[in-house]
C-alpha cells in the first residue's frame, strides 16, 4: 500500500507515524512543499513547545474549540491529551504541565518534540521529501493520483491531507476541486491594536485576573492580560479573537472592549471593598494605596483616566469618586481598530467542512481514499496547547486508515 501524507507540520507527522505503525507493510511518505519541517512545533510556545493541555474532562477539553467542538469531543474517545502524554513519555521525552494546564517538555525545548518525531520517521521507515509541493489531487477508480510542482504524477493507494490552515481561500481551492465544501478562512488567535489609547504605554504590564468582552456582542473571556506596544494581548484576549473570529473579521477588527481589571468581583463586592479603603484609609492618596493589589502603573494610569487630582485623598472622594472607581476597575473601555497576527503562528478559523469528514476514520466523505487532519479541517482551539492536541487527535485516527 502506497501512502502520501501531504504536509510536514505536526498533524502531518503524526498522521504518518500512525500510518506506519498501524500498517507496517505501507510504503509512507510525507511530502512537504518548502525545505522546512515542523515549523511551527520549533517556534511554538517562544520556542517551548506546547505540545497539549492537561485537562483530562473531555467535554472540558473540546470546549477550548470555538470550531470542532462536538466534531472533537467524539474523537477524544480514541485519542485525547492522556495518550498523548503517554505516547510522548514512552518514547523518552519527560513532559511537565505548570499551573495554567499547559504541558511543554521538562527541557523547555521544541527540539525535543522534533526529535522524536524525526527519530520515530527514521525508526519506522516513513519517506520524508521536501520541495515537494503538490499541485493537483484527482481520484482515479479509488486511487488518488497527485501533480507535482515537478510536473510529475503519482497514484498513491491513500492520501493524508495535513497541510494546516489557509490564511486565504485560494490556499484551499484544490480541494474544493476536488468536491469538499470549504469554510471561508479568516484569522483566529490575534491580538487587538488599539493606536489611539495610551493604555499602550504601559507595556510589558500583566494582569493576572482579568474579565474581557467585547461591546455589543455576547463574547466574553477572562484570564491573564498583557497590555503591549500595540495595544493588548495574553490568553484573555486571545480566547476572545478566537471565539470571535468571525464575528470580529465582519466588523473589520473595529470594535470597543470592555475590561474588568479585578476579575471576577462583581460590582457590589469591588464597591464594599473601595468603601472600606475610603474608611480605613482616607487620609492617604489614591496614588499610595492600590485596590486588589493591582500593578502600580496600571493603577496611576487609572486614577489618570478616571481624572482625579494629583494628591486626592482617599477619604474625600465621595459617592461619585466611589461609583467612578469602581466603573474604571470593572468596567474599563477601550478602542480597538486593527490586529496583529504572528504570521509564523497563525490559526485560521475555516477550511474544510467538516460535514464532509468522517470522524470515526477522518476519511473524506466525497472521495475514498482521501483523509484530513490537523488545521485543514475547519478546527482551531484557543491557545494553550489546544492545536497541538487537535493534530494529534485527528493524525492518529487519520493514520488508521480505515
Amino acid at each position: 500500500m502506497k501512502v502520501a501524507v501531504i504536509g510536514g507540520g505536526a498533524a502531518g507527522f503524526f498522521s504518518a507515524i500512525s500510518a506506519k505503525q498501524h500498517h507496517p507493510e505501507a510504503e509512507v511518505s510525507i511530502l512537504e512543499k518548502s525545505n522546512k519541517l515542523l515549523s511551527k512545533v520549533k517556534i511554538s510556545g517562544g520556542g517551548r513547545c506546547n505540545v497539549t493541555n492537561g485537562c483530562r474532562n473531555i467535554n472540558q477539553l473540546a470546549a477550548a474549540y470555538p470550531r470542532g467542538e462536538m466534531f472533537l469531543k467524539k474523537a477524544f474517545g480514541t485519542f485525547n491529551t492522556r495518550h498523548t502524554e503517554e505516547w510522548f513519555e514512552s518514547r523518552g521525552v519527560a513532559l511537565t504541565t505548570q499551573d495554567d494546564n499547559c504541558v511543554f517538555p521538562v527541557s523547555q525545548n521544541s527540539q525535543s518534540i522534533i526529535d522524536c518525531l524525526m527519530n520515530e520517521c527514521k525508526k519506522l521507515g516513513v519517506q520524508i521529501e521536501i520541495n515537494k509541493g503538490v499541485t493537483q489531487i484527482q481520484a482515479q477508480n479509488e486511487k488518488i493520483e497527485l501533480t507535482f510542482n515537478t510536473d510529475e504524477t503519482i497514484i498513491y493507494d491513500k492520501v493524508i491531507v495535513a497541510t494546516g490552515g489557509s490564511p486565504k481561500r485560494s490556499g484551499l481551492e484544490w480541494l474544493e476541486k476536488l468536491g469538499h465544501n470549504i469554510v471561508e478562512p479568516v484569522p483566529s488567535l490575534f491580538t487587538f491594536n488599539m493606536p489611539n489609547e495610551k493604555v499602550r504605554d504601559l507595556m510589558g504590564i500583566v494582569v493576572e485576573k482579568t474579565k474581557t468582552n467585547v461591546q455589543g456582542t455576547k463574547l466574553k473571556s477572562d484570564g491573564p492580560l498583557l497590555i503591549t506596544h500595540w495595544g493588548m494581548s495574553g490568553p484573555s484576549i486571545l480566547k476572545l479573537s478566537a471565539f470571535g473570529a468571525r464575528i470580529l473579521s465582519e466588523r473589520d477588527y473595529i470594535f470597543n472592549i470592555q475590561v474588568n481589571w479585578v476579575n471576577e468581583q462583581n460590582a457590589e463586592i469591588v464597591q464594599a471593598e473601595i468603601r472600606s479603603i475610603v474608611e480605613e484609609h482616607g487620609q492617604k492618596k489614591l496614588s499610595n494605596y492600590r485596590p486588589f493589589l493591582l500593578p502600580d502603573r496600571l493603577w496611576q494610569f487609572l486614577i489618570e483616566k478616571s481624572e482625579f487630582p494629583i494628591d486626592q485623598l482617599w477619604g474625600n472622594i465621595g459617592k461619585k469618586g466611589v461609583n467612578k472607581i469602581v466603573e474604571v476597575l470593572t468596567n474599563d473601555v477601550y478602542a480597538v481598530s486593527g490586529k496583529t497576527t504572528f504570521k509564523e503562528e497563525f490559526v485560521t478559523c475555516g477550511g474544510v467542512s467538516l460535514d464532509d469528514i468522517d470522524v470515526k476514520t477522518m476519511q473524506s466523505k466525497v472521495v475514498k481514499n482521501v483523509y484530513f487532519t490537523g488545521e485543514v479541517m475547519d478546527i482551531d482551539g484557543i491557545t494553550g496547547g489546544y492545536n497541538f492536541q487537535a493534530a494529534w487527535t485527528t493524525g492518529f485516527i487519520a493514520g488508521q486508515l480505515k
